[in-house]
């Protein structure tokens, strides 16, 4: 039987000794340009060589990587990195920004680690057991109030087509905004589903069908009590194109609150 506990504990001694390097390189320039105006820094190719030659070295399970793929996020185990969520804050001198490394069982996160180098917030957690910030246990989630909570939203433009276009997007923060008027967009999906998992945020909405952006996350906030689903409210899967994790209390009704904005094909 697999010690998801003992891997979770040799990839945080990994991810700590890629820390100063994260450091290193706040407002580091652009290196390789991506689709869209997305671009990943020199800062993200070096920590992912070093990330990935470590853990297949010490843990002996392979690695797929945001800028150098690997192997196929369905294997019978994979580690899934993104070396810097939130590139663009990165670049821009935002501390919004981190380290995630999944762990992925047959296409399903069974262990993450979210790092966040500049606000000193180190997350893991082993799915079925608990969340622990900075080696510190911590409580599941309870059921908040959504009035009185903080919600994270992803960033869009509102002129943007694809699955889930800008003006729906628009739509579905509008109506979130009548029931919750602290709304929040960090920029970094990482980010937003660690802070899910602690309980800063009540929920997030994120869009994006990016493995990396969400194995890490997606194992955290199950861990600490919370639900990942797409936005029909399907449980969340590597084929996703979107996601909705939040505290079990609130779950259904930001759900309810997507749903009222309609099909996003009405949007194009």
């Amino acid at each position: 039987m697999t010690d998801f506990a003992a891997l979770v504990a040799e990839a945080s001694t990994i991810l700590d000794g890629v820390v100063d390097r994260f450091l290193v390189g706040h407002r580091a320039d652009s290196a390789v340009s991506k689709k869209g105006n997305d671009f990943a820094t020199e800062i993200d190719l070096a920590i992912e060589r070093e990330v990935v030659s470590a853990l297949t070295e010490r843990t002996g399970i392979e690695v797929h990587g945001e800028e150098f793929g690997g192997a196929p996020v369905d294997s019978d185990l994979v580690w899934v990195l993104d070396p810097i969520d939130g590139t663009v804050n990165y670049a821009a001198g935002s501390p919004m920004a981190g380290i995630l490394l999944g762990l992925m069982s047959h296409g399903e996160p069974v262990a993450g680690l979210t790092w966040l180098p500049f606000t000193d917030q180190r997350y893991t957690a082993v799915v079925g057991e608990q969340l622990f910030v900075n080696g510190e246990v911590q409580p599941p989630l309870e059921s908040p109030t959504l009035k009185d909570s903080i919600l994270g939203f992803g960033t869009f433009n509102v002129d943007w087509r694809g699955r889930y276009p800008g003006r729906y997007r628009l739509a579905v923060l509008e109506n979130m905004s009548r029931e919750c008027s602290r709304l929040r967009m960090h920029g970094a999906t990482g980010v937003d589903l660690a802070f899910v998992a602690d309980g800063i945020l009540a929920g997030a909405v994120t869009f994006g069908d990016h493995v990396w952006d969400y194995a890490a996350g997606v194992a955290l906030v199950r861990a600490a009590g919370g639900i990942v689903t797409d936005l029909t409210g399907e449980p969340w899967t590597p084929a996703a194109s979107s996601a909705l994790a939040a505290a079990p209390g609130v779950h259904g009704e930001i759900l309810d609150i997507v749903k009222s904005a309609g099909d996003p094909e009405d949007y194009r």
